[in-house]
C-alpha cells in the first residue's frame, strides 16, 4: 500500500457496497449506499501533546470499525477504496 499515517490518523479499507437490495433487486452504482464499516489497515503513532509526549492510539491494524458517514478522505488504490481519517472519526470497534 505504501501509506504511513501520521499523528492520530488511520487508514481504513471500506467494505464493499451491497450489490442487491433486501428484496433481491440489483442496485445500480448510483443507488448504492457507501458502507460505514471497514478494516483498519494502518495507524499513526498518536497525537503529539504540547509537552512532547504522544497520546497512545486505541486502534490497531486489523480492527473492524464503524465510522461516521462524513469521515475521512477517500482515495483509490489498486485494491479498492481506502479512507484516511482521524482516530476520533471512528464510532466503535466491531467484535
Amino acid at each position: 500500500m505504501g501509506l504511513k499515517p501520521i499523528a492520530d490518523r488511520i487508514v481504513v479499507r471500506r467494505e464493499a457496497a451491497e450489490e442487491k437490495s433486501a428484496g433481491g433487486i440489483l442496485l445500480p452504482d448510483s443507488a448504492k449506499n457507501k458502507p460505514q464499516r471497514g478494516v483498519v489497515v494502518a495507524v499513526g503513532p498518536g497525537k503529539l501533546k504540547p509537552d512532547g509526549t504522544r497520546v497512545a492510539m486505541q486502534l490497531k491494524a486489523g480492527d473492524k470499525v464503524l465510522f461516521t458517514s462524513w469521515a475521512g478522505d477517500e482515495h483509490q488504490d489498486k485494491e479498492g477504496e481506502i479512507l484516511l481519517m482521524h482516530e476520533g472519526d471512528v464510532l466503535c470497534v466491531l467484535g
